[in-house]
């Protein structure tokens, strides 16, 4: 079983809470076809505004996968890169834990192994879908006390 920190925003995160659906664009679909039956995604969403309105990033769920990877064409992701973007790479997932309220990120920074630059840790994450995590720091978000 392989553990998976999915980066996304908190719009995209409402349409997977609701449709049970992680999907990714064409560029990021290698990973999505790594994922296996069992597979756990830990759901991060990433800091959004500035200054004193900003929200922080943080953890909003970790979900099993409950299906093989496919292909689908259907509108579900309101968020978009562009107006063609549908994230046609999809899995269908299952609800383990739900954070509410989310599980801010930084205080897990320096318990995390894969993040190596705790200062600059957004460096793992900027520019990913996906990023394969170890069984360890999966442990680190489940367990983690609010």
């Amino acid at each position: 079983m392989s553990n998976w920190l999915c980066i996304l925003n908190r719009e995209n995160f409402g349409a997977i809470r609701e449709k049970c659906i992680w999907g990714v664009s064409k560029r990021h679909r290698k990973k999505l076809m790594n994922t296996k039956l069992g597979d756990l995604c830990a759901f991060y969403l990433v800091g959004e505004g500035t200054g004193k309105n900003r929200i922080k990033p943080a953890i909003g769920g970790v979900f099993k996968i409950i299906s093989v990877p496919y292909e689908d064409q259907l509108d579900i992701f309101p968020s978009k890169r562009s107006s063609e973007e549908i994230y046609p790479y999809r899995v269908k997932i299952s609800a383990i834990k739900l954070f509410e309220p989310e599980l801010i990120f930084e205080p897990l920074i320096p318990h995390l192994s894969f993040i190596k630059n705790k200062q600059k840790y957004s460096g793992h994450v900027i520019g990913k879908a996906m990023l394969e995590i170890p069984e360890e720091d999966m442990g680190v978000i489940m367990d983690y006390k609010i």
